[in-house]
């Protein structure tokens, strides 16, 4: 019996040896476990800041995407109309150098014109001097003046005409 009491007697101490073992083993893993929790809700406020901040700063760049894609298309309206207005500009300057080629195209012809009966004035002229017979009534001029319109839009000849006046001076 005392045999049996002793093999029983340490049973039990073994057993309250092992329960020992196991609180501190569960006191240790509880500890792990309220440590783990705490960490786990640390990580949980750090990404939910993280979450609001990234949605902040999201907001933040759509709203400057939105304003620059508006000055985007502010700027090519604008880029537009002065192409536009350049456009017009460089036709209303291709009929202005139509016109003054025109002009100088008649211009030349009058003054070939001009340049023969002034030649022939002016030696008129000088036989007037070497000769005090001619008279200045007797000087004349003959010339002819030729006025050529032409109407231009956008480049394009519209109409086209043309006038001749004979004047004696």
């Amino acid at each position: 019996l005392t045999d049996a009491a002793t093999r029983n007697s340490d049973a039990l101490r073994q057993a309250k040896n092992e329960a020992n073992e196991y609180r501190r083993q569960i006191q240790a893993l509880t500890c792990d476990l309220e440590a783990l929790k705490g960490t786990n809700d640390s990580l949980q406020r750090q990404k939910s800041e993280m979450e609001a901040d990234f949605a902040t700063e999201s907001r933040s760049y759509q709203d400057t995407i939105s304003h620059l894609e508006e000055d985007l298309h502010n700027l090519k309206d604008e880029m537009a109309k002065h192409l536009q207005e350049y456009q017009d500009l460089l036709n209303v300057k291709l009929a202005l150098d139509i016109e003054i080629a025109t002009y100088r195209k008649l211009l030349e012809g009058e003054e070939s014109r001009i340049i023969i009966p002034g030649q022939s004035f002016t030696s008129f002229q000088l036989r007037e001097h070497n000769q005090d017979v001619k008279s200045s009534t007797e000087m004349s001029v003959k010339r002819s003046i030729v006025v050529k319109t032409v109407e231009t839009r956008d480049g394009q000849v519209i109409n086209e005409s043309t006038q001749e006046r004979k004047e004696t001076l």
